[in-house]
């Protein structure tokens, strides 16, 4: 996987501001009236779906009884085009609404991932801490969706009933100054019962999304070690895993219902109380006289009122959910970058296609490092790496290899000491250009459901086929290309063809020679190979890299013999008298 190419902007620039309610920041403003004002229409045809509900039920009542009078059936003849209406209005209305709300709701969630996307650039890796992909993935991208749905489950929800709980308490004390009061207390009194279940359903709501994480954890995990654990004999003892991770995500989605359990029981008996109220309101010698229609109408108003409220126990819900998840994303994008986008000086590769500059000499000088806090993780180091070198660093694991990568990537800024590229400071480049200098390959590149074509021109695109095939070829992929009926539209990755660990780490090296960048940067390419396979792919990058410099950090010692240097780290730090 290489680093961000000249389509990604340096942090300073494309930072934007998520915060718990909107995530929309300055410049969105616009944006972001359009989208309030789109969602209160939402509310608005939701408020009026509603309301032709409590309608048609109370209606519905007032024809049957009035029509069991049999008077002349032209006195009728209004209440029945109006039970049709409001019959018609509802569902038409719940589906424009339904169409407005969920329109909005995707656009804000393409925006937001784009946001995200955009803010976990400069925070990577430095700023991950220990989250893998999985937790990343559900984390960020079910947590976004979280937020995003409180616009649909809650904010529409909600403004719908304040609208229909409004128009009835006003018609019903219209016919009856004592019933409208009734309407009015149900409206009132259903405030502190969803209140009492959102703070049931916040409560645990923490510990339902860690639950979420830790099952997308231990399934990625286990998916994606089940050979080796296969070979160890360790099946069932992954299946306690999953097992135990479920079991937790039970008990906390049991906890977390409690919330919406409570409001839904106690909706339901004040429904029956306002019922009971409304009898009451309507007996005779209570206020004015009614008649046996509008009484019905009366009596069925509190209960249709009820299963409008119906709906809002979801909506506490996901308002429980989204402002857990608001917190989760703030812990996150909340931080301050490990890179300080403060260079302005432009850097002498302005293109992908421009590859004649080359650094001049990568220098070290009395170097320190560390991902969090001030003690070192690496350092202090001297070293110097000349163009076109092969250098490999070893040593145990800790001792800072993979720390001293993301500082000559441009991944961490470094504690102390000096870091040059040719004989000027590196960090007084521009971030995104020196940054395109190098390409990273990890031990775990990622494929991606697509075609074949589509996960190699990820590295470089715009370049031709001939190209592609060409850095497979390098790569050691021509036998593995040959095989293949539909060439480079082959889909590959989840759903796609199969590609083994060794296939795997070749197309990264592919991607890596493809980007044609000067540098290529390698963290433990060949750490889950056995040892024939890691040979043959080392073997192939030294063959095939020619006029780039590698640098490459294992604790292994395969397919070293094409290198033309190889330290070991733990023995030059700590010792700012030593270059190497």
């Amino acid at each position: 996987m290489t680093t961000p190419d000249s389509r990604t902007t340096s942090p300073d620039s494309r930072t934007t501001s998520l915060d718990a309610g909107q995530g929309i920041d300055a410049g969105q403003g616009i944006k972001a009236g359009l989208r309030i004002r789109a969602v209160v229409g939402a509310g608005l045809l939701g408020g009026i779906a509603t309301t032709s509900g409590i309608a048609l039920t109370a209606t519905s009542g007032w024809l049957i009884v009035r029509a069991s009078e049999r008077p002349v059936i032209l006195l009728l003849l209004t209440a029945i085009v109006s039970v049709r209406t409001f019959g018609m209005a509802r569902p038409v209305f719940r589906y424009w609404e339904r169409l407005r709300s969920h329109d909005i709701a995707l656009a804000d969630l393409a925006d937001r991932r784009t946001t995200a996307y955009q803010r976990l650039i400069p925070l990577t890796p430095a700023r991950l801490g220990r989250r893998g992909r999985a937790d990343l993935l559900t984390g960020v991208v079910d947590d976004l969706s979280d937020v995003v749905d409180a616009q649909v489950r809650v904010t529409v929800p909600v403004l719908s009933t304040l609208i229909a709980s409004a128009v009835a308490a006003i018609v019903t004390a219209v016919l009856s100054p004592v019933g409208g009061l009734v309407i009015a207390s149900m409206a009132t009194l259903a405030a502190p019962v969803l209140v009492l279940g959102w703070r049931l359903e916040a409560r645990s709501q923490q510990s339902l999304l860690g639950a979420r994480a830790e099952v997308a954890r231990v399934t990625a995990l286990v998916s994606g070690n089940a050979g080796e654990l296969q070979a160890i004999g360790a099946g069932d003892r992954a299946q306690t895993w999953l097992a135990t991770a479920h079991a937790e995500l039970c008990r906390a989605a049991r906890r977390q219902s409690n919330g919406r359990a409570a409001a839904a029981g106690l909706l339901l008996l004040l429904t029956a109380a306002g019922t009971i109220a409304m009898t009451a309101a309507i007996l005779p010698g209570v206020g004015t006289t009614i008649s046996t229609p509008v009484a019905a109408l009366l009596l069925l108003t509190p209960i249709a009122l009820g299963d409008a409220f119906s709906t809002l126990p979801d909506a506490i819900r996901a308002l429980a959910r989204s402002q857990a998840s608001a917190v989760r994303l703030h812990t996150l994008f909340d931080q301050q970058p490990a890179v300080r986008a403060t260079g302005v000086r432009p850097y002498g590769i302005h293109s992908l296609d421009d590859t004649a500059g080359m650094p001049e000499l990568i220098s070290l000088h009395e170097l320190t490092a560390a991902w969090s806090g001030t003690v070192p993780q690496v350092g202090p180091l001297n070293l110097q790496i000349q163009p076109g070198t092969r250098l490999a660093i070893t040593g145990p694991n800790g001792c800072g290899k993979s720390t001293l990568l993301a500082v000559l990537a441009r991944q961490l800024d470094p504690t102390g000491g000096g870091y040059r590229l040719g004989d000027q400071d590196a960090l007084a480049f521009e971030l995104t250009g020196a940054r395109r200098a190098f390409a990273v390959l990890d031990d775990e590149p990622h494929l991606f459901a697509s075609t074949l074509r589509a996960n190699l021109a990820l590295a470089r695109p715009g370049s031709a086929d001939p190209e592609l095939v060409d850095a497979l070829g390098r790569a050691g992929l021509a036998p593995w290309f040959a095989e293949l009926d539909q060439g480079l539209d082959t889909i590959i990755g989840a759903g796609g063809r199969g590609v083994s660990g060794g296939e795997r780490a070749r197309l990264g090296l592919a991607r890596a020679l493809l980007s044609g960048r000067p540098v290529l940067l390698l963290d433990e390419p060949v750490a889950h190979l056995d040892h024939a396979t890691a040979d043959a792919v080392m073997g192939d990058l030294t063959r095939s890299a020619t006029g780039q410099s590698v640098v490459m950090v294992t604790h292994r010692r395969d397919g070293l013999a094409g290198f033309d240097r190889v330290i070991d780290l733990s023995r030059h730090t700590g010792d700012p008298a030593r270059a190497v």
